[in-house]
């Protein structure tokens, strides 16, 4: 039996290069501040989509929401093995917190025949942990979180181990299903250069400044699908800045600055010092 498998991905920002202007004054990320990756575990919840594919046959479709810039995640699925890829972009999608983006992504999902949705754990802009288990309930099905591992997968049932932090769980339930996926599941794939040398010129409508290439990408096989909240039936009320409860109080930008500097020779002696010093002013330990 083949399985098709929808994988929900996000763009974020590099959160290991924070700078001063990461935030914007009405609490929204200032995305054009930092530079744009693939969300950490969003890649292993692709690589196990990939593997069930691998092990059992079926279709893997890649689904993102964001900017046209965001089409950039959805090549590098292609270039690892996605069948398909899908961009929901709309200006009316703007600052949709984790209950508006659910909502969202549910839509889409409904619009494709699918037997098992995965996603990473959470998204490192904002590590919430809640778009997965919110889009599940808005779809109506189960859903295993902080998968690590699949045991099993026959006819339309599946037993998964779910990480519990100081240990581990085996969950069986039945199909369709959502999981969240852990980093610690799998090693991500990496790019085929057959596959990039296939998709490196794949495009999003929105991308294209010449619409008239649009049906020659198509009959290529490299158009990416592009839909927007009408192609999506939402209910705008749900969708965006007025579908968001969640407000921001306040930002504070801390500054740590240092009042001595010592520097430290690089000899064992010396770094076993600077250690006990460490301790002993309760810095560490």
């Amino acid at each position: 039996m083949s399985y098709k498998c929808v994988v929900l991905v996000k763009q974020v920002p590099d959160t290991k290069r924070i700078t001063g202007q990461a935030m914007n004054a009405d609490g929204t990320v200032n995305r054009a501040a930092l530079p744009a990756i693939f969300n950490p575990e969003d890649l292993n919840a692709l690589e196990l989509a990939l593997q069930i594919k691998d092990r059992f046959g079926g279709h893997v479709t890649v689904m993102t929401m964001g900017l046209p810039a965001a089409s950039e995640v959805l090549r590098q699925a292609l270039y690892r093995g996605a069948d398909e890829a899908i961009l929901i972009t709309d200006r009316r999608c703007a600052a949709s917190d984790t209950l508006a983006t659910s909502y969202i992504l549910n839509c889409a999902v409904r619009k494709l025949d699918y037997d098992i949705v995965l996603c990473g754990r959470q998204a490192i802009d904002g590590d919430t942990a809640q778009v997965g288990p919110q889009a599940a309930e808005k779809l109506g099905i189960a859903q295993i979180t902080y998968v690590e591992e699949l045991l099993d997968l026959k006819g339309d049932m599946i037993t998964a181990k779910r990480n519990i932090g100081n240990g581990w769980q085996e969950v069986r339930a039945k199909l369709p299903i959502l999981l969240t996926v852990i980093d610690e599941a799998n090693e991500p794939r990496v790019a085929s250069a057959k596959r990039m040398m296939k998709y490196k010129k794949a495009r999003t409508p929105a991308e294209l400044a010449d619409k008239s290439g649009t049906k020659i990408l198509e009959e290529k096989g490299l158009l990416i699908k592009q839909w927007d909240l009408d192609f999506l039936d939402a209910d705008l009320r749900w969708c965006g800045r007025d579908g968001s409860p969640t407000k921001v109080h306040r930002i504070q930008s801390v500054v740590l600055t240092a009042k001595e500097t010592k520097d430290v020779v690089p000899t064992q002696e010396a770094l076993n010092a600077m250690v006990h010093e460490l301790i002993v002013d309760h810095t560490i330990g």
